[in-house]
């Protein structure tokens, strides 16, 4: 199994990798509705995480159980760092900031990630930074802003959540980067699998400090469990194997531009939840962002 995981992916179109990682961060688009939902129902941030990744470490610890540590001490603390910055961290840091400022705003910050990370690439690896790759990110930018602000200047910023927010995207930079040293030297199975143990150990410290969320009432049972299954097995298990794969096979610099696709995806589920018109706005952006990223992964 795991000989056949390192080379999944060879000798196949760029173009699947390319449709895969979009599927996955509209699947991640819609997290930002699913995790309200659980938040209005009682769910703190940090158990929504921690629910979220242990359903998804049992899931992947069936498929993946011979190999239980890394080769070297280093290797394990690489994993238990990309634990911190692509898993507990990142979604606790997110999700708190759901709580303090608007969806619109987290969602349109978070897309500063594929910028940072194209930055720090620069400056650790000494990535080169093709012109042609700013340009898009630029536009893709713009057409996120358009989505999010809806012609509006009112931003109803909140400095508290927003600059938690920016975080959040600085530790998707990083994660990225870590990512594409990790996948290079082991299975795609293996590195997710660890992401997900270290992501859940950490916020289980983290839980140590706050208060048990209170039990859904009887009628709000099933939307919880629901939204849980749909973060911990499709938005997790499914979507980190599948990202943490064509990362490796796309680069973190041009995977990471799908990201601004994700407030797009948010935009076009809360109309159909819960009603919230789409405008011109929304629609311009949303040839904006597909134009930018095209740019960009071309």
């Amino acid at each position: 199994m795991n000989a056949a995981t390192v080379n999944i992916g060879a000798g196949r179109p760029a173009l699947v990798s390319n449709i895969l990682v979009l599927l996955t961060v509209a699947m991640w688009g819609l997290t930002f509705v699913s995790t309200k939902v659980l938040i209005t129902h009682g769910l703190t941030p940090t158990w929504i995480f921690i629910s979220r990744f242990a359903m998804a470490y049992l899931c992947i610890l069936a498929l993946s159980h011979k190999k239980l540590w890394s080769d070297t001490r280093k290797d394990e603390l690489y994993m238990a760092a990309m634990g911190l910055t692509g898993g507990s961290l990142y979604f606790i840091s997110e999700n708190t900031a759901l709580q303090l400022t608007y969806a619109s705003n987290v969602s349109l910050i978070i897309c500063a990630a594929p910028v940072l990370t194209m930055i720090l690439g620069a400056v650790l690896y000494k990535d080169r930074i093709r012109i042609r790759a700013v340009v898009g990110s630029l536009i893709a930018l713009c057409g996120v802003s358009a989505v999010i602000l809806n012609g509006s200047m009112n931003l109803g910023l909140n400095p508290a959540g927003d600059l938690l927010t920016l975080f959040a995207a600085l530790l998707w930079a990083a994660y990225c980067l870590l990512l594409k040293r990790m996948t290079s030297r082991y299975p795609n199975l293996f590195v997710t699998r660890k992401i997900f143990f270290y992501g859940c150990a950490s916020a289980l410290l983290v839980s140590v400090f706050e208060p048990l969320p209170r039990l859904p009432e009887a009628g709000s049972l099933m939307p919880v469990v629901l939204n849980l299954l749909f973060l911990g097995i499709v938005a997790s298990f499914l979507c980190y194997i599948i990202w943490n794969r064509e990362v490796k096979i796309l680069g973190p610099e041009k995977a990471a531009n799908y990201i601004y696709f994700i407030p797009l995806v948010t935009i076009v589920a809360s109309s159909l939840i819960l009603g919230e018109p789409i405008t011109l706005w929304m629609i311009a952006g949303g040839l904006a962002i597909v134009g930018g990223v095209y740019l960009t992964a071309k």
